[in-house]
């Protein structure tokens, strides 16, 4: 991911609106990775991620004209790519993860018990994120897993920023619920 100063990336906007490929290809080298892990943490897939995220950059030069100097291009783009998420994974209807393979674990060295262990709470962690009504798993993973504000979640949903609290709020708890029932599961299977 290449970073570049807010003024440079002002300059860089400019100029793809006037239509310089190249201006915009800078934009998107800088903003590449940030779309990619807002759409996989919204779908679980990283082939559907990957589309989704192509999408999200073609639906960005078409709209590039929208988009109003002074806010936040973050913001734009993750709103394109939340939106293009949610209709990618209702067309495709995959909304599960794939494999367990496809999880990235931290944590180099662990023993097998440590691996298995993780990679049941990872995909355990990921289904129940998953399975979170669209709106409330947007803002989750704009506030959890990005580190956005909540202005800048609220600009990148065009929602107000009480909405943003009330469904970063809701979709907390939802979650803790299907979190502390896996959990309970897990913890009787073990002991049968």
């Amino acid at each position: 991911m290449t970073s570049i100063s807010q003024a440079n990336e002002i300059e860089l906007v400019t100029r793809a609106q006037a239509g310089d490929r190249n201006a915009f290809h800078e934009l998107v080298r800088s903003h590449a990775q940030g779309v990619l892990h807002v759409i996989y943490r919204m779908c679980g897939d990283q082939q559907v991620a990957e589309d989704a995220a192509q999408e999200t950059f073609i639906q960005a030069w078409l709209r590039l004209r929208s988009f109003r100097p002074g806010t936040s291009l973050r913001s734009w783009l993750y709103r394109i790519a939340v939106n293009t998420a949610i209709d990618m994974l209702r067309k495709e209807k995959r909304i599960l993860p794939g494999a367990v393979e496809d999880l990235h674990l931290k944590d180099p060295q662990p023993g097998p018990e440590a691996l298995a262990a993780n990679s049941e709470r990872a995909a355990t962690v990921q289904e129940a994120v998953l399975s979170l009504p669209d709106a409330s798993r947007a803002v989750l993973i704009l506030r959890e897993y990005e580190g956005l504000s909540y202005q800048e979640i609220a600009e990148a949903l065009d929602i107000p920023v009480g909405t943003v609290m009330s469904r970063l709020n809701y979709a907390r708890k939802l979650l803790r619920e299907k979190l502390e029932v896996q959990l309970f599961l897990s913890a009787e299977a073990e002991h049968v």
